[in-house]
């Protein structure tokens, strides 16, 4: 009862009219990341990072949430369009969505698409709502120790963060690290790294790296490609539909994909991603029709579609809880945070309940608004695809310029958003995913500082540090994943050496 007339509360927080077209515009623009390829979520939230530091705090938190779940609706209209995917975790999408537009069935296919998001996003916002509380409570018995214990073992997860290898992840999260070092020391005041450039003091803007790494970086790798205009098939309203059969075969999948998108959305990694493969799995195992899916089976896009939409709202529970970032995008909406002066973990619930619970209650908002905006707007944005990308992104670079200068109006913070975004276009040509770049320059401060004050509390001992009991807990969880990884390591190395031998 307690929990719901927190929600009801949060719900008076979330209506009111700033907070309230807040959220309009940040599924507008998550719906819109969603359907245009070659922008994703994280790069969206970094490009408005700066516009946001004149909005209320819990506006601008709402309008990047509403971003980061809007984008995972949005997503599916490429894949089933014109077989391109416009996020990652809609690729299972064009195995069986795009073969039903071929069929003429693009509308139901949506649709299917809109409403099992939908059903599965309430399924996650009711596990986030239920969860997330106590989870937070329970964190409040962490101290130092176990805050450097918690950031060091999610660095150690960040092997599953990407479809890199875990020597490419562990190497972008230690950079990360090591430009989080850069700037005034926070305990000594001491300047570190700076090599005498005074404007380095203040450190590095996580939206700065942000903008380079995703924003510039992306629009230089999508510059790359061919300008094309694909033949995208037109979609009348009354087509939209379902028939009554594809009804039947939907609805399993789509509250299956939901329960199974909640629960991978709780593990370190790219949760809506790594859902959508298992929902899509399950289904065509579970399937009294196998052979279709390739072809145009409806529970191929029922049930992954539901399955990231449900993952979203699982990513928030570590991220409001424990203050930690499972995920790129969550990193990025965590900077979004700190930019705002929020710290989100345990003490956010009991010192801003109203940021807690009004951000939750305009995710239910959000979430109906989504199914009412996807339906009528599908024309509108299959026009939008129509764009060549040779016009659409010097725009969007523009846009992510002033953004940047507009921080602090220095010409020093544009210099470095060129430099990371022509590192971020090198990394990604060369095969490194950025994201754990960005947890480790924002996990990296929370390591230094657990660590140095927990040394204190415990009087420069690091074994007494690390043998308080829910610290050991911690950081036994982190020795078993890396002697997992190892051992995994060491029998797919074994087996490659046997194949060579045999051959």
């Amino acid at each position: 009862m307690d929990i719901l007339n927190l929600l009801l509360q949060g719900v008076s927080v979330s209506i009111l009219p700033a907070n309230l077209l807040s959220c309009i515009i940040g599924v507008l623009i998550g719906t819109l990341v969603g359907v245009l390829p070659g922008i994703d979520t994280v790069s969206a939230i970094a490009l408005l990072l700066p516009f946001s530091y004149g909005m209320d705090s819990t506006a601008a938190l709402i309008m990047f949430a509403g971003i980061y779940y809007g984008s995972k609706y949005g997503g599916s209209t490429t894949s089933i369009l014109i077989n391109v995917p416009g996020e990652a975790a809609s690729v299972v999408t064009c195995l069986d969505g795009y073969p039903m537009g071929q069929k003429g069935r693009a509308g139901a296919a949506l649709a299917i698409s809109a409403i099992g998001s939908f059903i599965a996003g309430t399924i996650g916002l009711i596990g986030l709502t239920l969860l997330a509380p106590p989870l937070a409570q329970a964190a409040l018995a962490f101290g130092p120790p176990e805050y450097f214990s918690l950031a060091l073992v999610g660095l150690i997860l960040l092997s599953k963060l990407t479809g890199t290898s875990t020597l490419k992840s562990a190497l972008m999260a230690v950079i990360g690290i090591m430009l989080s070092t850069i700037g005034l020391d926070s305990l000594s005041g001491i300047s570190r790294f700076t090599f005498g450039i005074d404007e380095l003091d203040r450190g590095f803007d996580l939206s700065i790296i942000a903008m380079g790494l995703f924003g510039i970086g992306e629009i230089l790798t999508a510059m790359t490609h061919a300008d094309a205009k694909p033949d995208i098939p037109s979609v009348k309203f009354r087509d939209l539909y379902p028939t009554k059969e594809e009804w039947q075969r939907s609805i399993t999948p789509m509250f299956r994909g939901g329960i199974v998108g909640f629960l991978v959305g709780l593990l370190p990694g790219p949760a809506a991603t790594i859902s959508s493969f298992i929902s899509y799995g399950l289904e065509k195992r579970y399937s009294k029709h196998p052979e279709e899916f390739g072809h145009g089976a409806i529970e191929g896009v029922a049930g992954p579609e539901a399955a990231n939409n449900s993952a979203i709202s699982a990513t928030m529970i570590p991220l409001l809880s424990l203050g930690l970032p499972f995920c790129g995008a969550t990193a990025i909406l965590l900077s979004g945070f700190m930019i705002h002066g929020i710290t989100p973990g345990p003490s956010l619930i009991t010192e801003r309940p109203e940021l807690f619970w009004g951000l939750i209650a305009s995710m239910y908002i959000g979430n109906v608004l989504l199914l009412i905006i996807n339906l009528p707007l599908i024309g509108v944005f299959v026009q939008l695809l129509k764009t060549p990308l040779n016009i659409l992104m010097p725009l969007v670079a523009v846009v992510t310029l002033t953004g940047a200068y507009s921080i602090n109006n220095s010409m020093f913070d544009l210099l470095w958003v060129i430099f990371f975004g022509i590192m971020g276009f090198l990394l990604q040509r060369s095969g490194f995913e950025p994201s754990p770049l960005i947890i480790g320059l924002v996990l990296g401060p929370e390591l230094e500082r657990g660590l140095t004050q927990g040394l204190i509390i415990c009087n420069g001992s690091i074994w007494a540090l690390i043998t308080r009991p829910l610290a050991a807990a911690i950081l036994s969880l982190g020795a078993i994943v890396i002697l997992y990884n190892f051992v995994t390591w060491f029998t797919r190395r074994n087996h490659k050496r046997k194949e060579l031998d045999v051959n």
